[in-house]
């Protein structure tokens, strides 16, 4: 567990010392979302094992997509291509019809919120401190630092006590509350999510996935999001997108895969979650 915080403290804290400190007159605008993120013909390999086999995938604005499929499948390496975390060995990525290049990365992630399994919390600041750890970074104005804060804590419905506590001292639920007020804190169009729930208890996960929900939906958010639960993708997803072996098998809606299955493993895949979902035809 231990190793598990400060692994995934360290992949926020890469992508926090790519930002550059910037002078509250400078801060750079939101971008706006006209239509879709889009992976281009990507992939990716590790020692000559395949991780992503040439893929093209476009996200839809303001919908939820759900990338699901087994360990292993490649849908964790998709989400990091867009955020800039992995390099495509091929093919492009592109926000808002903008190639992603060493030369913008910067400011790209700046539009993009990234959630992680348990809120990838840094142990040694406050749950506020995490929260508004980057708009201080970036030099944003003390005053509209804690009204965002408190408009993300009634949000998330996180007890404004909590903003003063360690990580340590936090229900994993509540961790992952402010893990996603600190992806909100900017308000970015995008939002990134591998795995968030996946740490949590049955009841706190289900209660959470409901907020979620809500909060997408009244945010007009574009949300891509990592989960290899199929009750999970069925709950949040305007698209799912099968994956297995690093390669797309269907994408489609749930009713898609459920009745038009394009190939017997995605009948296999949906029979072996389907405790809470509509039965399969065998």
């Amino acid at each position: 567990m231990r190793c598990d915080v400060f692994c995934q403290c360290a992949r926020y804290s890469a992508i926090l010392r790519t930002f550059r400190p910037a002078r509250p007159a400078r801060i750079v605008p939101t971008i706006k979302f006209k239509s879709l993120v889009t992976l281009d013909s990507v992939s990716k390999a590790y020692g000559g094992q395949v991780a992503v086999a040439p893929t093209s995938l476009g996200i839809e604005a303001q919908r939820t997509s759900v990338l699901i499929g087994p360990s292993g499948c490649g849908k964790s390496t998709l989400l990091r291509m867009v955020l800039g975390l992995v390099q495509p060995d091929s093919g492009r990525v592109l926000i808002d019809g903008e190639a992603l290049a060493a030369e913008n990365v910067l400011r790209l992630r700046r539009n993009i919120g990234y959630v992680i399994q348990d809120g990838g919390l840094f142990p040694h600041l406050t749950a506020g401190g995490n929260v508004t750890l980057l708009a201080r970074y970036l030099g944003r104005e003390p005053a509209w630092t804690g009204a965002r804060c408190t408009e993300l804590t009634d949000l998330v419905r996180l007890p404004a006590a909590a903003l003063a506590r360690y990580p340590q001292d936090l229900s994993g639920g509540q961790r992952q509350r402010v893990g996603l007020m600190r992806a909100l804190m900017l308000d970015p169009p995008l939002l990134l999510l591998d795995e968030p729930l996946g740490a949590l208890d049955p009841i706190t996960r289900l209660e959470l996935q409901d907020e979620l929900k809500a909060i997408f939906s009244r945010l007009h958010k574009t949300v891509l999001l990592v989960t290899h639960d199929m009750n999970e993708a069925a709950h949040f997803g305007d698209r799912i997108v099968l994956l297995r072996a690093g390669s797309i098998v269907q994408q489609g809606t749930l009713q898609d895969l459920l009745t038009r299955p394009a190939e017997p493993y995605v009948r296999e895949f949906i029979r072996a979650q389907r405790s809470v979902l509509p039965e399969v035809p065998a």
